[in-house]
């Protein structure tokens, strides 16, 4: 066997350190960003001086502009990764992620908090670099089972992080970014301190401004052997999964009248399920099931997940759907290894930037479409209520994703 299947002794070491730094720094990022989800509302609220539906329509805006700028900005990163390594990039990332939680706790006026997001998206790069470093030092044999600890760690910030930003929320809305501009400073201290670099100079390359095109970028991903509708998959998964982030607070509050507690704690419990499925369903069905069997079982489930949600009646039912968690997780490992072992060893950083960059375009298609038909519907569009519309939209991408896969042209490997 080469080295590179079977690291030698002294090899190992450093990599179980880096496999510690990157999933706790992905766990810290996830709890920094969950814990101010269930106070968003009201912090809008607050500088808008609207109600809950003019909330989620400048929250989705919000995100808009969050978005354009990591479309523009990722391929960029991703780039700079491959050239000079993940660390530093880490680092920069989760520095501007900080004052974008800082910035937000001060805002008294919309545009503040519009500039926060803005600086957020020109360095949102944790998570594609992350990947990226994952890629570096894995086997193929390890990476699903790496990522999948990677969104069990991301889990497990969402546990924490909207149980205390529930908490919190309920005596002031505007400590819970304090504290996360505070998690994601201590996560800068410990990436300078401890992280390794894991990115070899065999494996660096040039930066290169036409690579950096987030379009050029888009074209190259569709255009690599065994990619091409998996990027159209990967974008329907998106757009559905992002219904949760993008309207699920919004939901509680005016279909159930929740307090930022009780949506904390829902968000809570859909982490732990999550951490389930990464931690424990995650190494037991992807080695018994294979990657395209996983897939199209998890996105059956998660279309009738939510349609459940859609019409849930009653805070009973939504943690009902909520358990089905445990299986729709096991979609993005499968579908992140199938594609990390279509591209070579020094164009990682590349995909996991182009990735981040269609990513951006789901992160701006997503709040607007959903934020736009929550305002709609909230408000009784054509004189009909229906404040569970966005999850029905969701369900719908959820559905073509899944069409999609199965319909895909096997290229090579068990996928």
């Amino acid at each position: 066997m080469t080295d590179e299947t079977c690291p030698a002794p002294s090899q190992r070491k450093p990599r179980t350190a880096a496999t510690i730094f990157v999933v706790g720094t992905v766990g810290i990022d996830a709890m920094a960003f969950a814990i101010v989800m269930p106070v968003l509302p009201q912090l809008l609220m607050e500088l808008t001086a609207g109600g809950i539906g003019v909330a989620a329509f400048w929250g989705g805006l919000a995100t808009f502009g969050f978005a354009v700028m990591q479309f523009v900005c990722s391929p960029i990163i991703g780039g700079l990764s491959d050239r000079f390594g993940r660390r530093p990039v880490l680092l920069l990332s989760l520095t501007a992620l900080a004052l974008d939680f800082l910035l937000m706790g001060l805002a008294h006026a919309l545009f503040v908090f519009f500039f926060a997001r803005l600086l957020s998206g020109i360095f949102a790069a944790t998570h594609s670099t992350a990947n990226a470093y994952i890629a570096d030092i894995s086997t193929p044999e390890e990476r699903a089972k790496r990522y999948g600890r990677l969104g069990a760690a991301a889990g497990a910030g969402f546990i924490l992080g909207p149980a205390l930003g529930g908490l919190l929320g309920d005596a002031d809305p505007r400590t819970p970014f304090f504290v996360a501009a505070a998690l994601a400073g201590v996560n800068v201290l410990y990436g300078f301190f401890v992280v390794p670099e894991s990115l070899r100079e065999e494996n660096r390359r040039a930066f290169d401004w036409n690579r950096a095109n987030p379009l050029g970028t888009l074209m190259r991903l569709r255009q690599t052997e065994g990619l091409g509708v998996l990027i159209w998959v990967y974008t329907c998964m998106g757009l559905s999964g992002f219904v949760y982030p993008a309207v699920w607070t919004y939901v509680a509050i005016a279909k159930f009248d929740w307090a930022a507690s009780q949506v904390g704690l829902s968000l809570a419990v859909y982490g732990a399920i999550y951490v389930i499925c990464q931690t424990v369903m995650v190494p037991f069905v992807l080695p018994r099931l294979g990657e395209r069997r996983t897939i199209w079982i998890a996105l059956c489930v998660e279309i009738v997940a939510l349609i459940g949600f859609a019409f849930a009646p009653s805070g009973f039912w939504v943690y009902f759907w909520i358990s089905f968690a445990v299986f729709t997780g096991l979609q993005d490992p499968a579908l992140m290894k199938i594609m990390t072992e279509r591209v070579g060893k020094d164009a990682q950083g590349e995909l996991q930037g182009g990735l981040a960059s269609l990513g951006a375009i789901v992160l701006a298609i997503a709040p607007l479409l959903y934020t736009q038909l929550f305002y709609l519907f909230e408000g009784g569009l054509a004189g009909i209520e229906f404040a569970g519309a966005p999850f029905l939209a969701s369900a719908g991408f959820s559905a073509l994703g899944l069409i999609l896969f199965l319909s895909r042209r096997r290229v090579t490997g068990p996928a």
